[in-house]
């Protein structure tokens, strides 16, 4: 079974088995998973079937048209996008076994403990100490703008193992497990009124050295391979025409005549052509993705998302005059998901002001595309050779 035909066969007979109408949805995904129609490039036994990624469509489209459920992908983005690539590349077996399936069908949500106070953009400075002890690791350190951390069970983990070397080396990748005794999530209230986002505090975590992902000492490595995912993830993101950001601003253009004015229309005719070029340029990412593993030129997308995300959340708030000061509700919540089209333009407005943060400043994200994409030459870094605990913080 290679081509779209028998990739279609397969789902058909999972909708035979499991008719979406008469099955409960968690049985239905993991019937899915075990058919290996979750996500069809992973190898046999583990949601796929080792064939293209591109046939994904094909499963998508079937299951689609007979109403079945789907795994809710928004509000499990972080293992889905993040976790499961770096567990599928750097994981052992056992662990693959252990983390996927649950992962996938969103029994289990994740998040990521990467971000610091201290160590924002420059990750590798971070400080969050992991010590052995025989076959434990004792971890003691601060995470930040920690997405889904208040509802997630696993996280994917980044600390420092050695600190008598450089920092990009000194630093080991592990998967943390949420409910362990000494992890405590702490409400981030944002500018938008909610809390979304998390601080995480560690003391004394122990994680078993089974949950170490790559080596020791090589976390580095495997860090690159969840930020490549995770800037194809935030920025690459598949999208009908009109979809995200320009949808609600083109829809209030043709149902409000009387707020148009020819500046605000030429504006918005520059940014609709700009998110239809990101978009089209994103699905092109995506094939590339078929042959490979992401690369540097996700750091691209992801710059354009923020940008045309923030101007055009900006033209939207200034189209619609006195309104677009209005806020439907600053109640303090701590949500599930993003929802950037189910709000009012206000909400969209603050909202995008984080995205030049998350997933990679843009400055950072810019240095990325000049040196890795464009070959240009790198920025002078006085730190590369000095041992991380000489680091002047």
């Amino acid at each position: 079974m290679t081509d779209a035909a028998g990739v279609r066969r397969r789902t058909q007979e999972l909708l035979a088995a499991q008719p979406p109408a008469g099955t409960e949805r968690l049985d239905f995904l993991r019937a899915r998973f075990d058919a290996g129609l979750a996500w069809v490039h992973f190898p046999e036994g583990l949601g796929g079937l080792g064939l293209p990624r591109s046939l994904q469509a094909v499963v998508d489209a079937e299951l689609e048209a007979a109403g079945a459920p789907d795994n809710d992908p928004r509000r499990i983005g972080i293992g889905l996008g993040m976790a499961a690539p770096t567990i599928l590349q750097y994981g052992t077996e056992e662990q693959k076994r252990r983390f996927l399936k649950p992962l996938w069908t969103g029994e289990e949500v994740w998040c990521q403990l990467f971000s610091e106070p201290g160590a924002g953009s420059d990750l590798a400075a971070l400080g969050t100490r992991a010590v052995r002890e025989g076959e434990e690791w004792v971890v003691n350190g601060q995470k930040v703008w920690t997405s889904s951390a208040h509802l997630a069970r696993w996280a994917i983990l980044i600390a420092r193992t050695d600190p008598d070397v450089p920092k990009h080396r000194g630093i080991t990748y592990f998967v943390c497990d949420m409910t362990d005794p000494g992890v405590e999530v702490r409400p981030l209230r944002q500018i938008t009124g909610e809390a979304e986002f998390n601080e995480v505090f560690l003391t004394d975590v122990r994680i078993p050295d089974s949950h170490r992902l790559g080596g020791i000492g090589d976390g580095w490595r495997v860090a690159q391979t969840t930020l490549n995912n995770e800037r194809v993830a935030i920025g690459g993101m598949r999208l009908p025409r009109e979809g995200g950001m320009i949808g609600p601003v083109s829809k209030t253009w043709r149902d409000r005549p009387e707020l148009r004015t020819h500046d605000l229309h030429q504006r918005l005719l520059k940014l609709w052509v700009e998110a239809e070029v990101a978009r089209l340029t994103g699905e092109r990412l995506r094939q590339q993705l078929v042959a490979g593993q992401p690369g540097p030129e996700g750091a691209g997308m992801k710059l354009a998302f923020a940008r045309l995300n923030q101007e055009i959340s900006g033209l939207e708030v200034e189209l619609r005059g006195e309104e677009g000061l209005l806020y439907d509700d600053w109640t303090m919540r701590r949500p599930e998901l993003v929802d950037f089209t189910g709000r009012d333009a206000g909400y969209r407005y603050l909202r995008s002001k984080g995205n030049s943060i998350e997933g990679g400043t843009s400055e950072v994200l810019l240095n990325i595309v000049a040196e890795r994409v464009l070959g240009l030459p790198a920025e002078p870094r006085t730190d590369k050779d000095v041992a991380w605990k000489d680091l002047a913080r």
